[in-house]
């Protein structure tokens, strides 16, 4: 018993740590992979073994498929390329402790764990396509972070091609590498028999950004749709905008703290504010001039505002913002910052407090098998809606025959009854399905309907032609209209979903 409890104390080697975050990592993503759930773009992609990330100035993903599959397309693989990110991920993880901490014990270990565990990641990893790429995107910002070499221009070179990489697999991993670059400072200020390093701080990271900028811009960038990049409207008061951005990714990161989350965070809070009073003895305690240490201070003081104004970070001044979970990776580093505060206060009391920070983490675990399960009802819902249109259609004749049949998407919060308590009881579970609509065009053809089309433009004139025509088939959820050669399937409004009591 003794040597087990040692166990979490005592130094770990690197294969130890390595096999850890394996661990770690491949049981957070467990509940996805089973669940095998085709989530939103999966659909479109599965079906035409497409890829269209480079106009999404994400060439980089689209190539990781072409080699992945030894294909110029992204036939359908899954779970292989997210088992190859979690895998590459572990050693990532595995490279920053020992960055962080050259004698790492477990306790260590899960103050980095966040940046996997991040509670809003888990609509990233929802993405059978996608997450994996988004995943080596955050792998590549761990690793502009942990390369060391002793000549100056690969020193100067490989984290700009990595800040590079990491844009172009997806472009919202800057928010972490900035993130991590505050963590950085932190840990150099907590450092007190070495003098602050602000050249490689400041000036080091500055310089591979911007290359690692230029880098992305002369690469990947050239593909882009501008239409995806546009930035605010600099000349109508910008700042107004960013202020409403910011109150609703507050308002949608609130949903995680219900229930006993607010408890457990409240504690985690505590705790950190008592590492952070720490932090600043130790700032006080260094052997430097007094403006020296102020200055210190004061930077150390900003990095929580900045930490936390990066959880949406660059998201917040683009004109086509997107408010969902999976552009609030900047929130794995708010959760480290938490944990590393905590970690000095815990550590200096005892040596095994630390491992209190296994209690949020579980919170983070438990919360991703409940998604699982969520994910495993929208996928039967999915199943029970495709089986009742596709139905409809086929034992139709004249809906078979119809040069096109349109879909009309009707977006609510209420489709996925069976989901209701878990809902209720946990909130932030419906921001993360974010599954809003009753069926996708894209659905059709794996039941053999290949004449059904998503209504886009059409759909103001044929919203008008419905009325005065009887419905061809009028189902619970919906109705079709057979107008001439043409089919509309047109969505109704369910009702509010409420908690059965049994």
């Amino acid at each position: 018993m003794g040597r087990f409890s040692d166990f979490f104390v005592r130094e770990l080697s690197r294969h130890q740590v390595w096999r850890l975050f394996l661990f770690a990592t491949l049981l957070y993503v467990l509940p996805l992979i089973l669940a095998d759930f085709p989530y939103i773009d999966d659909n479109w992609r599965s079906l035409a073994a497409g890829t269209a990330w480079a106009e999404q100035g994400r060439l980089f993903t689209q190539l990781f498929y072409n080699v992945l599959t030894f294909s110029d397309g992204a036939p359908n693989i899954f779970p292989l390329p997210l088992l190859v990110a979690t895998l590459v991920m572990a050693s990532a993880l595995t490279g920053l402790t020992f960055h962080y901490f050259p004698q790492p014990s477990v306790a260590c270990c899960l103050v980095l764990l966040p940046l996997w565990y991040n509670p809003f990641f888990l609509q990233n990893l929802s993405y059978q396509y996608d997450g994996p790429g988004m995943v080596l995107s955050l792998v590549a910002v761990i690793y502009a972070i942990t390369f060391r070499h002793p000549w100056r221009s690969v020193q100067w070179l490989v984290p700009s091609c990595l800040i590079a990489l990491a844009l172009g697999l997806y472009q919202i991993s800057l928010n972490v590498f900035l993130g991590l670059c505050c963590l950085e400072l932190l840990r150099a200020a907590n450092d007190k028999t070495t003098a602050l390093p602000w050249r490689d701080l400041l000036g080091w990271r500055a310089a591979q950004l911007v290359l690692g900028g230029l880098i992305y811009s002369v690469s990947a960038y050239p593909y882009t749709d501008a239409n995806r990049t546009l930035l605010l409207d600099w000349t109508a008061h910008p700042g107004f905008q960013i202020q409403i951005n910011m109150a609703r990714v507050l308002e949608k990161v609130a949903l995680l703290f219900h229930g006993g989350w607010l408890w457990i965070f409240a504690g985690l809070l505590l705790c950190a504010i008592a590492g952070a009073v720490q932090l600043g003895s130790t700032v006080a305690a260094r052997q430097e001039r007094r403006p020296t240490k102020l200055l210190i201070g004061l930077m150390c003081l900003l990095t929580l505002p900045v930490v936390t104004l990066l959880v949406s970070g660059v998201a917040l001044v683009f004109r086509d913002f997107n408010e969902g979970a999976r552009t609030l990776m900047g929130f794995a580093v708010w959760l480290v910052l938490l944990f590393y505060l905590s970690h000095l206060a815990l550590a200096s009391i005892h040596a095994r407090l630390p491992l209190l920070l296994m209690v949020p983490l579980l919170a983070m675990l438990s919360l991703s098998f409940a998604y699982g399960r969520v994910l495993t009802l929208q996928k039967s819902f999915a199943a029970t809606a495709l089986a009742s249109l596709s139905h409809d259609i086929a034992s139709h004749p004249r809906l078979r025959e119809a040069k096109r049949i349109y879909i009309s998407v009707t977006y609510s919060d209420h489709w996925l009854v069976a989901a209701a308590g878990s809902f209720k009881q946990t909130p932030v579970l419906h921001y993360l399905l974010n599954v809003d609509y009753y069926m996708l065009a894209e659905n059709l053809p794996t039941a053999g309907i290949s004449n059904v089309v998503s209504e886009r433009e059409r759909r103001n004139a044929t919203r008008v032609g419905y009325q005065g025509y009887p419905p061809l088939v009028d189902s619970q959820f919906y109705r079709i209209y057979l107008i001439g050669d043409y089919g509309f399937v047109v969505m109704k409004e369910p009702a509010p979903i409420k908690t059965l009591r049994w």
